[in-house]
């Protein structure tokens, strides 16, 4: 005859690996969505290096040709 303690025990466990099966999931979603994110990040973080170099030229073409002038 198995103890009320055992049963409780066995209960209990049954629980915490339920509820860590569902974390697994939740966190394999997770993770699955924030690769997708970061994939999409990657044109962004690809346009802004482009502008940023853009930028740089432009600066560099008014500063050597003595185009530049300050802001208004």
């Amino acid at each position: 005859m198995e103890s009320p303690h055992e049963y409780q025990q066995a209960q209990l466990l049954s629980r915490i690996i339920t509820n860590v099966e569902k974390l697994n999931e939740a966190i394999s979603t997770l993770s699955a969505s924030l690769e997708e994110i970061s994939a999409k990040n990657v044109e962004t973080e690809l346009v802004s290096q482009m502008w940023k170099n853009y930028q740089s030229n432009v600066l560099f073409h008014l500063e050597a040709t003595e185009s530049l002038e300050e802001p208004v």
